[in-house]
């Protein structure tokens, strides 16, 4: 038999057997038993991978990665060494205010990530070498043949074969509260919302009336629910073989690009102009160590410390708006458009 074909999103407008064909099982009788562990060897666990867990120091020491809270750091510093106490404080307030709030965003994204895991279903109903079998999900692999019926939970995202009134709430995926009647018949068109893809059942949602049959297309972290897991933990997804869509490194924001761009021209610019009064000062015969005070209280001056403040409480604000429609924001800088 031939493996299961690369991932790839549209199976909605592909024929169901045709699909079958490709995955090299006949739908009345399913995989057999040996193929079945062949594949799951290639593709492995039909499970959601998560990220090592960080620490409560972790993500608190996160927040203070940004160059312009580096920067202002450094200036409560030496607004200190200076004597300038209230300065000083002031500074550091913003530095912790700033700090906090993001902790508190980060730590429930986290939790979230937990929680979703808790959709996955924990077994399916397959046909196997011509016999109904009760599997783990986890075991599930592509080109499974599923079977579905009222009050169970859909374990992979399937291309469905043939159904008897099928609906299933899809909420916890796409955000519709409203029950979707699912058909088989492929779909005509060039693009599909994930929620009008009515050939299709997700991973983690629920069948709430009649039954179905579906063929495995997608499992573990290829699922459209663990593309979800993907940007809930807030990484670029690579494909890694045997084991789905994995994480790579965080990347910044737009306004993370533009904060520390900023922050950067802001700092040179600050530092080239002490630099130019410390030595025209020097030049005219002035006291160095009383010019070195005069820059260094300057540039201590020139940074514009309630910035930090203002952004996060507009992130914030913008962040509490979306979650009264039960958004979930992983990151604040991520929320530039309705803070703004």
């Amino acid at each position: 038999m031939s493996s299961s074909p690369t991932r790839r999103t549209d199976w909605h407008l592909r024929d169901a057997h045709e699909l079958a064909r490709e995955h090299g099982v006949e739908p009345a009788h399913g995989l057999q038993a040996a193929e079945a562990s062949r594949r799951q060897a290639h593709h492995g666990p039909n499970v959601l991978i998560q990220q090592p867990g960080r620490g409560p120091l972790g993500l608190l020491l996160d927040q203070f990665r940004d160059f312009m809270i580096l920067v202002l750091v450094a200036a409560a510093l030496v607004s200190g060494l200076l004597g300038d106490w209230i300065e000083a404080l002031a500074i550091l307030v913003i530095v912790l205010l700033n700090a906090v709030i993001g902790f508190v965003q980060a730590w429930r994204a986290d939790r979230a990530m937990a929680a979703l895991r808790q959709l996955a279903a924990l077994q399916a109903t397959v046909m196997r070498g011509g016999q109904v079998q009760v599997v783990a999900a986890s075991d599930l692999v592509p080109g499974d043949i599923v079977l579905l019926e009222a009050g169970n939970q859909v374990p992979a995202d399937l291309r469905l074969i043939d159904i008897a009134q099928l609906k299933i709430d899809e909420s916890a995926l796409t955000g519709e509260s409203v029950t979707v009647a699912k058909q088989a018949a492929k779909l005509v068109g060039a693009h599909h919302a994930l929620g009008d893809r009515l050939n299709m059942a997700f991973k983690g949602t629920t069948a709430t009336y009649g039954r179905g049959r579906g063929l495995v297309v997608a499992t573990g972290m290829d699922t459209e629910l663990g593309q979800v897991a993907v940007l809930l933990q807030g990484n670029k997804s690579t494909a890694q073989p045997g084991h789905g869509m994995a994480a790579a490194p965080d990347r910044m924001t737009p306004l993370q690009k533009r904060l520390a761009d900023f922050g950067r021209r802001l700092a040179l610019a600050v530092l080239a102009i002490c630099a130019v009064i410390f030595l025209v000062g020097v030049l005219r015969g002035e006291d160095p160590v009383l010019m070195m005070l005069t820059a260094v209280s300057l540039a201590v001056a020139a940074i514009p410390e309630a910035l930090p403040a203002v952004v996060t409480v507009l992130l914030a604000l913008g962040a509490r708006r979306m979650a009264r429609q039960h958004a979930l924001i992983r990151r604040l800088p991520s929320e530039i458009g309705r803070a703004s």
